[in-house]
């Protein structure tokens, strides 16, 4: 009898191990959290036997493949599934469809290393069509409420202090605006995808059926999001977060300023900073079209004043001059339009703390 695994939903409740068996390339698409690639070939190996399984059928397909992963190579590969299984017992491995790839891995480490590892039947592609319909059964069955507000109010910080939200920029590692970007790089969509659909799975197993998530548009930076998840938050009921101009430029400073400097410099080191520039100024730019030459040249040369002081100083206080000139001019009017749109789906708004405490009334109420 073949040790296969099919309760996906106990793989990612209980976040057991996994090895990718697939080629580099297939991984780098998209892949489950925490998940290892130990490939059972290399990207041009998995070529050669796609190439000549469509010429020659599978029979010839199969013998290049012992022929490529043969010898040393073959057994390198088999000690680093070895090395993994051991320091994972209660792991799984899986291919793209529970098919030869996976068999083979499981065969030769239980002949080769005397290791009997279970594989998930049906590989990665049954594990993802179980999460897209765990999010697509949230979508369907939860309640949804969505938390808006403007630029700068701590939205983020709300969604941090509630169990039962869902932080979309958070898995998207994008602040959600065309400053958004943060220096360690946005997941794939589909990493992005597997992110928010094992929360919603691990959030509802444990009794959660009401998520508050913030009014994104349809990305998240590079991210999209899934389309019937989309197509319910322009229907459900929303809360507004307020909060002073004044806060929100300090809130801003310290994100978009303060914390993304040096999150650049942590990254990239003694170029970090230089980079960090770049990227702010490329955000400007960005809306180039949207601000108007005007206005855009104002608010650059407020922007690389504060950068050259930042540079020679450390200092920081120029930078509240075109944070809040875009808050004024650009930001606020936009979500003024959209607060009015939105008005009838507005059930509550209030500053952080009279938000927080709604949510979570409302939580106790509908649960």
């Amino acid at each position: 009898m073949t040790n296969d695994i099919t309760d996906y939903r106990d793989i990612f409740l209980n976040d057991r191990p996994m090895m990718d068996t697939r080629a580099p390339v297939e991984f780098l698409k998209g892949a489950f959290p925490g998940v290892v690639n130990l490939p059972l070939m290399t990207d041009i190996e998995r070529q050669r036997v796609g190439t000549c399984y469509k010429q020659q059928g599978q029979q010839a397909a199969i013998v290049l493949g012992h022929q490529l992963v043969s010898g040393d190579t073959k057994a390198q590969r088999i000690q680093a599934w070895a090395e993994f299984a051991t320091a994972h017992p209660d792991g799984v491995l899986y291919c793209f469809r529970g098919g030869l790839r996976s068999q083979i891995v499981q065969q030769w480490l239980k002949d080769e290393a005397g290791i009997d590892y279970p594989r998930v039947g049906g590989g990665y592609k049954a594990m993802r069509t179980f999460l897209l319909d765990t999010v697509e059964q949230a979508v369907a069955q939860c309640d949804l409420v969505l938390l808006g507000g403007m630029t700068g109010t701590g939205k983020t910080e709300v969604l941090t202090q509630l169990g039962n939200s869902l932080d979309l920029e958070g898995y998207a590692n994008h602040r959600g605006s065309s400053f958004g970007k943060r220096a360690t790089g946005q997941p794939s969509n589909i990493d992005f995808e597997n992110l928010l659909a094992v929360d919603v799975l691990k959030k509802r197993a444990a009794g959660i059926e009401q998520f508050v998530l913030e009014d994104e548009s349809r990305m998240v930076g590079s991210c999209a999001l899934p389309l019937p998840l989309y197509q319910r938050m322009q229907q459900v009921p929303m809360v507004w977060l307020e909060d002073s101009v004044e806060r929100r430029v300090e809130r801003i400073l310290s994100d978009y300023v303060i914390n993304l400097s040096g999150e650049f410099v942590a990254v990239h080191g003694d170029e970090g900073f230089s980079l960090f520039c770049e990227r702010l100024l490329e955000s400007l730019n960005n809306i180039h079209k949207r601000l108007g030459g005007d206005r855009h040249r104002r608010l650059l040369q407020i922007m690389e004043a504060a950068l050259a002081e930042q540079a020679s100083s450390g200092a920081v206080d120029l930078h509240r001059g075109w944070i809040e000139g875009l808050l004024r001019e650009y930001y606020d009017p936009m979500y003024v339009f959209q607060r009015e749109k939105k008005g009838g789906r507005i059930e509550f708004a209030g500053e952080q703390g009279a938000v927080l405490e709604y949510l979570r009334e409302r939580a106790a109420r509908k649960g």
